[in-house]
């Protein structure tokens, strides 16, 4: 059976948070100073406006911290009572402290692998700017290598040129290198060494566009043929494993640079993350993790016969195995793509599989980006659902673009729970393209907000969207594309910064059985915090998307200062 989180919760820490309590009001006056050494914080913050984002989202002027928590939260005079000669004291001078963003679902460890070879878009606001970007990486690269990205950017959001690359315009740029450029899952732009280097010209299928003498353009549509080339290309064969280490720590700093400071989903690597912790090395993030019983080539049954030895909660704050993702049984469920296409009996195997993992008690997170996927897997939660109630366990759909307010209504009869990836942030404009006036509700983040639904937001990069969580928040605010300056909208039902911000951390924290321990800055929960470099709660909407952290502390230690040292995104 699954553990709740408050076994999680340390015994004795119980026992401080009694005497502690008087101090999460920042009116209420300050109680006699403990004695001794183990009286007194390690670290104090004051002089800004901690943004704690508590219950009351309460604002404060200082924070305590103790060992690797918050010892408390009050005013200045409150809090600089409990320094002692060796404190460190950080004077805010008036800036924000904000809680650490915890993302709800994401794939950080696989793309640590690649980090600082891939030269990712993500942020980049002009055409011009872009080709810069990609051209510095070839001078550094040298000429026959790889200039590729992933992901995490869009030429919609470009202010000066919003137009697909082409063939020719990349083999102008970088005449040197073969140049692969994803968007999403929607767009794939090649230069005349890549076409060649995957034998493009020579495919035969619709998606890969040609000029009037049948040439490709170096512009697919879609990723069917898009992952084809993407294999062929080679660019993530034979990655040189010694860089790893280095790539996924500068991958981290980048991450603390944007506020994040904890993940779900994917762990590819976590025996190498449990290594590096186990050595003392300075880990910048909290990883959250899938735990699932199938695999290539198992039938259900043999999938249901290994839910039993599944073990949940098995490892500490810093990485655990919180819930089972992303899916059940096999469904293609790509946005961009059409209509259903999966036979009954695939989803009675798929209802099959759910009721056994409900059975369990295991927390899932399950990939739903289409109305007719969200459809078909409602349908058969609500089949065994009178059975096997899933309320209370944390069952949780998550991606959500094309969800409807009836599907929205029959979730929370069930008791469910939704992990919102808005890819809008980059992909609006596609989605509007594509859906007509549907994609301006992909999803409708208000509808969401008022259906009284426990919800969060990640981010699901780094393929599909960008990992900053600032630029979700932007986006949330606004509803207007990345780039903000090209007053693009893409989402007509924001909804208010505090229920964004929300959103990005307490909310989160219920995702991975961390509501005591994060999600807010408060007396007992751990000391994950970021100074941002202006005010979230006034900053100009437009400008959201452009904040960033000067400073980030993870578990009472600060892992990144941009005074110190500069990120390499």
């Amino acid at each position: 059976m699954v553990r709740v989180s408050w076994i999680r919760t340390a015994l004795g820490l119980a026992a401080a948070l009694v005497g502690l309590s008087a101090l999460a009001s920042a009116q209420q006056a300050a109680p006699a100073q403990s004695s001794g050494a183990a009286g007194r914080a390690d670290l104090i913050l004051t002089g800004g406006k901690v943004i704690t984002v508590d219950e009351k989202f309460s604002i404060a002027q200082a924070v305590a911290v103790r060992g690797d928590r918050i010892l408390a939260v009050g005013t200045n005079q409150q809090i600089a009572a409990l320094a002692g000669p060796m404190t460190r004291r950080i004077d805010l001078r008036g800036r924000a402290l904000m809680p650490g963003f915890i993302d709800n679902h994401a794939h950080y460890q696989e793309e640590g692998a690649y980090w600082t070879l891939e030269d990712r878009l993500d942020g980049v606001e002009t055409r011009k700017q872009a080709i810069a970007v990609l051209q510095a990486r070839a001078k550094q690269k040298g000429p026959g290598r790889w200039i590729f990205t992933l992901g995490g950017w869009s030429p919609d959001v470009f202010t000066d040129d919003s137009r697909p690359f082409t063939r020719d315009e990349l083999d102008k740029a970088l005449p040197d290198n073969p140049v692969f450029l994803q968007f999403s899952r929607e767009q794939y732009y090649l230069n005349s060494k890549a076409i060649e280097a995957t034998g493009m010209e020579t495919m035969t299928d619709p998606e890969i566009r040609r000029d009037a003498r049948g040439r490709a353009t170096g512009i697919v549509d879609g990723d069917r043929v898009g992952g084809i080339l993407r294999n062929a290309s080679g660019v993530l064969k034979n990655l040189p494993t010694d860089i790893f280490e280095s790539s996924s720590m500068k991958m981290l700093k980048d991450f603390a640079m944007a506020g994040l400071t904890a993940s779900a989903g994917a762990c590819q690597y976590e025996n190498e993350y449990r290594q590096w912790l186990r050595e003392g090395k300075a880990v910048a993030m909290r990883f959250f993790c899938f735990r699932t019983s199938t695999g290539a080539g198992r039938t259900t049954d043999q999938v249901i016969a290994g839910i039993p030895m599944l073990r949940y909660f098995d490892g500490d704050e810093w990485l655990d195995h919180v819930n089972w993702g992303e899916r059940l049984v096999t469904v293609p469920d790509n946005v961009y793509d059409a209509g259903p296409t999966v036979p009954a009996a695939t989803w009675n195997e798929w209802g099959r599989m759910a009721k056994a993992v409900a059975q369990a008690g295991i927390p899932v997170m399950l990939h739903t980006t289409q109305e007719w996927t969200i459809e078909e897997q409602l349908k058969q939660i609500e089949a065994f659902a009178g059975e096997v109630p899933v309320r209370g366990k944390r069952w949780t759909f998550m991606h959500m673009e094309q969800v409807t307010p009836n599907q929205l209504e029959r979730m929370r009869a069930l008791g469910m729970w939704i992990a919102i990836h808005p890819r809008g942030v980059i992909a609006g404009a596609a989605f509007v393209r594509r859906f007509g006036e549907r994609g301006y509700a992909m999803p409708n983040l208000k509808a969401v907000q008022e259906s009284g639904i426990h919800w969060g937001f990640g981010t699901d990069a780094f393929e599909v969207n960008q990992f900053r969580p600032f630029t979700t928040l932007g986006w949330a605010v606004t509803g207007r594309l990345l780039g903000a300056g090209n007053g693009t909208m893409t989402m007509k039902y924001p909804i208010s910064r505090e229920e964004a911000l929300v959103a990005h951390t307490r909310n989160n924290a219920y995702f991975l059985n961390r509501e005591n321990d994060l999600g807010s800055i408060a007396p007992g929960k751990l000391a994950d915090m970021f100074i941002a470099d202006r005010d979230y709660l006034t900053v100009a909407p437009e400008d959201i998307h452009l904040l960033k952290s000067v400073l980030t502390i993870v578990g009472g230690r600060i892992v990144y200062d941009a005074a110190a040292e500069t990120a390499t995104r």
